[in-house]
Parts: C-alpha cells; sequence; structure tokens
C-alpha cells in the first residue's frame, strides 16, 4: 500500500511540476514584456511643466532660437536640467523643435546627455518615430551608439521594437551598435520579433537591420533564435527574412 501511494505521488508530481515550470517562464517573458514596454514610456513636460519653464528652458520649448542664441552667449547654462533631469536639448526634442535643437549645438550644448530615465534626444528622437528631428541631430553630431534607458538598451533597440522602420534605416547608417544586447538579453532583431506586431513596419525594420548584417543567430535569455521566435508568433513574412540571413556567420554581442 505505502508503495503504491508513494508510486502514486511521484507520477503526480511530474506534470505538476512541468505545469509549473511552463508557467513560471510565461510569467518572466510577460513580465519581461511589460518591462520593456515601460522602458519606452518616456515622460516630456508636461503642459503645466511647460508653463512653468523660464530662460533656456522656456526658449527650448517654444523653439525660439533667437532668444537661444541670446540666453547663451549672456553665461546661461546650455546644459541646466530641469526637476526631471531634462535640459533644454530633451525639451527642444520633445517639442520638435529643430530650430531650437541647432541653436542649442551652435552654442555648445552636450549632445549625448541622459535625463532621469536614461534617454538621451536621439533615443527620445527615435521613440517619437520623428525622422526629421533624428536627422537634425545626427548631422549635428549626436551619436547613435549610445547605450540608453533603464534597460541599457540603444536608440536602435528601441526604434526597432516600435517598428520604426525610417528611424532604424538612419540610426543603422549613422553607426548604431547592430547586436548591442541588453539587460533583458534582447538585441533589435529579437526586439523587432518579440515586441513587434510582424506587421509592415516590423518586417521592414527587420529587413533593414538583416541587410546592415545584424546577427541573427543571437538568442534571448532562453536560448531561442530571432527564427524560431518568429515561427512561434506565426510572423511568416519575418521567418521569411530570417530564414534568408546568411547562416554562417558567428559572433558575439557588441
Amino acid at each position: 500500500m505505502a508503495n503504491r501511494v508513494q508510486s502514486s505521488r511521484a507520477i503526480n508530481h511530474f506534470p505538476v511540476s512541468r505545469v509549473l515550470q511552463r508557467f513560471a517562464r510565461a510569467a518572466v517573458c510577460g513580465f519581461a514584456l511589460i518591462a520593456c514596454a515601460s522602458s519606452m514610456a518616456q515622460v516630456p513636460p508636461s503642459a503645466a511643466e511647460a508653463a512653468r519653464y523660464t530662460g533656456l528652458h522656456a526658449a527650448a520649448h517654444k523653439g525660439d532660437a533667437a532668444q537661444v542664441a541670446k540666453l547663451a552667449a549672456g553665461g546661461a547654462n546650455v546644459n541646466a536640467r530641469d526637476p526631471y533631469g531634462r535640459t533644454p536639448l530633451h525639451v527642444a526634442t520633445f517639442a520638435r523643435q529643430g530650430e531650437a535643437i541647432r541653436a542649442l549645438a551652435k552654442a555648445g550644448a552636450d549632445l549625448g546627455l541622459l535625463e532621469n530615465d536614461r534617454y538621451d534626444a536621439v533615443t527620445i528622437a527615435a521613440v517619437a518615430d520623428d525622422e526629421k528631428t533624428l536627422r537634425i541631430l545626427l548631422s549635428l553630431g549626436a551619436s547613435a551608439k549610445l547605450v540608453t534607458s533603464r534597460y541599457d538598451g540603444t536608440a536602435l533597440i528601441a526604434a526597432a521594437h516600435l517598428g520604426h522602420d525610417g528611424v532604424v534605416k538612419q540610426l543603422i547608417a549613422a553607426g548604431a551598435p547592430l547586436d548591442h544586447v541588453n539587460n533583458l538579453h534582447w538585441t533589435a532583431v529579437i526586439e523587432a520579433v518579440v515586441l513587434g506586431n510582424g506587421g509592415p513596419r516590423h518586417v521592414e525594420t527587420l529587413r533593414a537591420l538583416v541587410a546592415a548584417g545584424a546577427n541573427t543567430r543571437l538568442t534571448d535569455r532562453q536560448g531561442n533564435t530571432p527564427l524560431t521566435l518568429a515561427k512561434a508568433r506565426g510572423y511568416r513574412e519575418m521567418a521569411q527574412v530570417l530564414d534568408a540571413a546568411p547562416k554562417t556567420r558567428e559572433g558575439k554581442p557588441n
């Protein structure tokens, strides 16, 4: 009888353990998706904050390039920060004020500073799908190579996540690291798949990354390749792009 009970317990324990393991894996993936989605939730100045701005922050928000130049020439700190750590450059980028951005750069503003959520101006423009402002920033010497956000990502990873294909192409041309791995263990290629919707812009994003030479063999933390992830989601076009990618490339993430 004792042997029968022990055997029954052993039989029952195995499937429960497997179910719990699968549930745990699903929960981890779900939390990771939520965390990464939260990382894209940038915080632009609210209307109330903007109304309280003075000096360079006010001029940057309004796009008053002449006032920016005047204040900077008078000794105003072009890298001053508001309570959320935003510089006038961050504010001008959020507000899509290209001429103010040019004036700030001319006055010596640091184009690579991060605000409290660790976003630089390039990543702010990338997440906003603001190709015009991004083009201005890059033309002024802003870097596409910085590690940004609380998830140690890059502007390229953020843009790939969102399927901002035009932004992705600009960042690739500007030398963004193709194979950077964030602290969720995802590359731009992986994010385009796991956080994308399989639609035209995410497919075009993936095509651009693969054409640029992004490593399609780097895996997520569970050892899944981008191709495996695309097939699991039923993203046929993405799977075709990945299946056609060079198979011989070895390498490590940047």
